[in-house]
């Protein structure tokens, strides 16, 4: 076990800074999480709720005291823009103490990880997550609803990761030697198709769900209806129609990382059975 530290967790709202915050908490460190909204936060007790946004980093300074390590995303502000203001958030890490710094992959070149690589003056770790398998509570309304999943590509292939073990893998960069100008692909311990993953879900749920495959005008369409963005559907397409290696290749990081396997999408669904029930 390490020695206790302070970590500020930015994004701790969003689906991988809330389990980095569960994951922190659960190996005794103090952590302190960085929202926009601190009456949104709703985080377990111990976090020390700081209200902050990385478009004004100045105004970060107060959040950054007696911290060691700086988990970042690259995106902020209401309209989730890439972040330009990474240099003056490390110059005030690096003024503070801070040690240590993880950033969140954006899915692509993006200023502020590009200024957290070329830092030398703290211990950066670039977390890089395949597919979450948080994706799958996108078909929830419709397993609910009417026992189905609808997609195309069925066949397409997924090492997709629970996002505790990002957290899981962020916390330990965030508080250990050893991981420093690192960058770690993050996947589950299994590839999966879709037809994989709607079975696992019908198990876990205890009910029998149809997978009705889509072309890929029916998709688009169906992408339109729900309102993404055309550039939110291209990449989609390029996504699922031809998944990169990288995304399809287990990269046995998290057990390097952890000492503990992966977790499964077995589990994960277990865990969420209740949302596939129409449970909030």
């Amino acid at each position: 076990m390490t020695r206790k530290q302070r970590i500020l967790v930015t994004g701790a709202t969003g689906t991988v800074g809330r389990q980095v915050v569960a994951e922190l908490l659960d190996r005794g460190h103090e952590v302190r999480a960085l929202t926009r909204d601190g009456s949104k936060a709703a985080f377990p007790a111990g976090v020390e709720v700081v209200e902050g946004d990385l478009t004004a980093p100045d105004a970060l300074a107060p959040a950054l005291e007696g911290v060691t390590g700086l988990h970042l995303i690259t995106f902020g502000g209401a309209a989730f823009s890439p972040l330009e203001t990474g240099p003056r958030i490390l110059q005030l890490a690096r003024s503070a103490g801070v040690r240590r710094v993880t950033v969140l992959h954006g899915g692509g070149p993006t200023p502020l990880e590009d200024a957290v690589r070329a830092d030398d003056g703290v211990d950066w770790t670039v977390l890089m997550p395949v597919e979450f398998m948080a994706n799958a509570l996108e078909w929830a309304d419709g397993i609910v609803a009417s026992g189905e999943v609808r997609e195309p590509f069925v066949d397409r292939l997924s090492a997709m990761v629970h996002e505790g073990d990002i957290g899981a893998v962020a916390a330990v960069a965030l508080t250990e030697e050893g991981h420093a100008d690192q960058e770690y692909v993050i996947t589950g311990p299994e590839v999966l198709t879709v037809g994989d993953k709607v079975e696992t879900i019908a198990a876990a749920v205890g009910r029998e769900i149809t997978l009705v495959e889509l072309t890929e005008e029916q998709a688009v369409a169906q992408w339109r209806a729900a309102g993404l963005a055309q550039d939110v559907i291209g990449f989609l397409l390029m996504a699922y129609g031809d998944t990169p290696e990288v995304g399809r290749t287990v990269s046995g990081t998290v057990e390097k990382v952890t000492g503990r396997p992966a977790r499964t999408f077995a589990r994960w669904a277990a865990e969420h059975a209740g949302v596939f029930k129409g449970r909030s």
